[in-house]
Order: C-alpha cells, then sequence, then structure tokens
C-alpha cells in the first residue's frame, strides 16, 4: 500500500498523519513504501525500514523509462515541481522539456535509508515505540543501494534508463552501477570521487563531532527534550565552508563588518562584532537547523565516510569493470570538496574512453546545483537522451 502526502506536509523526521492512500498520486507528492527488514553491511538490522520517494511523469509499459535522481547530503526527494508550486532542488536538471525530461522519463527520488524526510532513520520509531536515536546503525552507502532496489522491484522498475546524482548523489549512483550492474543502463556520477579521502573524512569527523559535543545531544537520545540545534548549526558551518570556494567567499565578502557591527572594536573578546562571512554562516548553519535531524546529519556523513566503491572489489579498475552502465562523469572546476583529479580518477579506471565534463563556476562545489545547466547539450546527448 502506497501512503501519500504532499511534500510541504511532511516536515523532517515526521510522518504525518490522515495521509490519503493509494489512487492517483500528483507528481512531486511524497510516498512511503515499506520494503520489510534490511541486514546491514556493518552487521546491524532494521527489522521494518520505510523509503520516502517522489515521482514525476509516467512509468512506460516496459518500466524502460525511468530515472533514479539520487539527493546529495542533506537534500530531500523534492527535485523539481510538481503538482504544486514548490522550488525543487534541481530545476535546472529535471522537469517538463529539461534533461531529465518529465514529459518523457518517470523520474524517481527516494529519501536516503537514516534520513529524515521520511525514510527510516533515527528519528524514526524502534519496535518499542521509542525513536531509534543513539540506536540507530551504521548504515553505508551499499545498504541504501540495496533498500532502493527493494523499492524499485515493488514499483515494477527492473532496470534504470539513468541513474544520477551530484555530491553523494553521484556516490550513490556509483554504487547502484556496481551493485546492480544489470539494472543500470546509464549513471551519471557529479562532482564525486570512487571514495572519500582521508580529507573529507577528516572534515566529515569534525561535523560529527560538533554534533555529538552539543550540550543537549544526549547520546544521540535527545528527542522530547532540547535538540542539539547549536552542534548542527556548526557542522552546516564547517561543511558549507568546503561547498564553497575561497575566491567566492572574498568576492562576496572580503573583510567586510556585518552591517552596524564592528568586529575591531570590543572591550572583551567576547563582545566583537561579526564580519559578514560569520553572519552568512551563521545564517547557514540556523536554516539547517529549521529543516533537518542531528541524528540523521551523522548517520548520513558516517554513510558518506563509508564510501569506498572498491571495497572488497579489489583495485578499482576490478571494482568499475563490474559495471555495464555508459557512464557520465562531472566535475566543477573550482570544487575544493571533491577536487576534479578524482574525477579524473574515476573516468580513467572505467572502461573504455569516458570523459570528465567540466562545470566552469567560480563557487566551489555548490556549481553541481546551481550551473547543471550548462551541460544541458551533454546530458541529453550521453546520459539522459
Amino acid at each position: 500500500m502506497t501512503i501519500s502526502v504532499s511534500h510541504t506536509d511532511a516536515p523532517a523526521g515526521k510522518t504525518p498523519a490522515g495521509a490519503v492512500l493509494d489512487g492517483p498520486v500528483p507528481d512531486g507528492t511524497v510516498q512511503y513504501r515499506s520494503i520489510g527488514s534490511l541486514e546491514l553491511e556493518a552487521g546491524g538490522f532494521l527489522p521494518d525500514v520505510t523509503l520516502a520517494y517522489e515521482t514525476w511523469g509516467t512509468l512506460n509499459e516496459d518500466g524502460s523509462n525511468a530515472i533514479l535522481v539520487e539527493h546529495a547530503l542533506t537534500g530531500s526527494t523534492h527535485v523539481t515541481r510538481g503538482a504544486g508550486d514548490e522550488e525543487g532542488w534541481w530545476e535546472q536538471l529535471a522537469g517538463p522539456g529539461a534533461p531529465a525530461d518529465t514529459d518523457r522519463f518517470f523520474l524517481i527520488s527516494i529519501n536516503i535509508l537514516g534520513g529524515c524526510y521520511g525514510s527510516t532513520g533515527p528519528s524514526s520509531p524502534a519496535p518499542d515505540g521509542k525513536p531509534w536515536g543513539s540506536r540507530f546503525p551504521l548504515v553505508t552507502l551499499r545498504d541504501s543501494t540495496v533498500a532502493e532496489a527493494r523499492l524499485a522491484d515493488l514499483l515494477g522498475i527492473s532496470s534504470w534508463h539513468a541513474v544520477v546524482g551530484g555530491s553523494m548523489g553521484g556516490a550513490r549512483a556509483l554504487e547502484w552501477a556496481v551493485t546492480f550492474p544489470e539494472r543500470v543502463r546509464r549513471c551519471g556520477v557529479i562532482s564525486v570521487g570512487a571514495r572519500s579521502t582521508a580529507e573529507q573524512i577528516a572534515f566529515a569527523q569534525a561535523q560529527t563531532l560538533a554534533i555529538r559535543q552539543d550540550r543537549h545531544f544526549n547520546g544521540g537520545d535527545y528527542y522530547g527534550g532540547p535538540e542539539p540545534a547549536e552542534g548542527l548549526a556548526l557542522a552546516r558551518r564547517i561543511a558549507h565552508i568546503t561547498y564553497r570556494s575561497a575566491y567566492e567567499l572574498d568576492f562576496r565578502f572580503g573583510r567586510n563588518a556585518q552591517a552596524a557591527e564592528e568586529p575591531l572594536q570590543a572591550d572583551a573578546l567576547a563582545g566583537r562584532g561579526r564580519y559578514q562571512v560569520e553572519s552568512y554562516l551563521d545564517h547557514q548553519g540556523n536554516k539547517l537547523v529549521r529543516r533537518f535531524d542531528a541524528n540523521s546529519y551523522i548517520a548520513l556523513t558516517e554513510a558518506l565516510m563509508s564510501h569506498d566503491v572498491t571495497r572488497g572489489r579489489g583495485t578499482l579498475k576490478e571494482a568499475l569493470a563490474r559495471a555495464t552502465a555508459d557512464f557520465f562523469i562531472a566535475a566543477v572546476d573550482t570544487d575544493r570538496l571533491y577536487f576534479p583529479a578524482q574525477s579524473l580518477e574515476l573516468a580513467e579506471a572505467l572502461p573504455g574512453n569516458v570523459d570528465v565534463h567540466m562545470i566552469e563556476a567560480p563557487i566551489g562545489h555548490d556549481g553541481f546545483l546551481t550551473e547543471i545547466g550548462q551541460l544541458n547539450g551533454q546530458l541529453r546527448a550521453h546520459l539522459l537522451g
């Protein structure tokens, strides 16, 4: 049975009551399906997993026109507008007439296992009725791929016309192509490499530690009490620095003070004003706190830390030799989180001659979201045609 609600009715970490059951579902509406129990790669077990997802367009008779769009770390399932007016996070990629043309393809986006936009995660009820909290098991991107494959089975999708994503979404797409090669005909891996590097793990550990050291974290069992908002906001600040380039931050903010605040006028350290860039990071941190669960941030960050397509599969070339998909690799030229060199390494290890399509964007890593339109022609020709 499918449960459906509008996207805006489903705040992070909560499944709304009074949902509409079955019947036609408007495009861009959050739906929920149970996929059963799941044995996890790291040894954990989830007895009953629900995945939240949204769809656009119509699945054709043989199920051959389905495209899976994978979201990044704190993304939701709302890739593009549907029946409502709520803007999606990748409008340049998906929608009527876009490269992922919803008039032609059946588009689906799935909230990752461990998330807080409707899929089973730390804020979901465990079998005892209480939130999983600190008891939620470690999940990997391979676990999320297995879970998504179960959902695809339930929806009658035996293979994907394409699987595409950026950042963590790109890592998820890559894992799909290697774990289930017979089910992926085309694979788009954007702004991510074959594995998380030591530096990326280091940045991630600083973020998870910021949350864990918040006075309200309570070991992860904070539900029903004060939430670790300060820790989550700090984690987002750390992450956002890696999402943007040094050039963009300096161009936008320089050393300017925030409004009437004075960074160099204070009789005590605690009383100084902020620079504009500090105010910007404060805004980014506080914005995430309003829409995301701290435990899910930890769970998904750890899942991204686990990203290594070679784990248990030999060398990079040996691991990628399992895939049979046609690959589309892209990078942002100013990315300082996932350097273009990692995309080049991935492309060189793939069978055949695979190009790396470069997005030119001064802002850094987030250019995969804001400037994907630069690659519309290449996407139509090589991935979504």
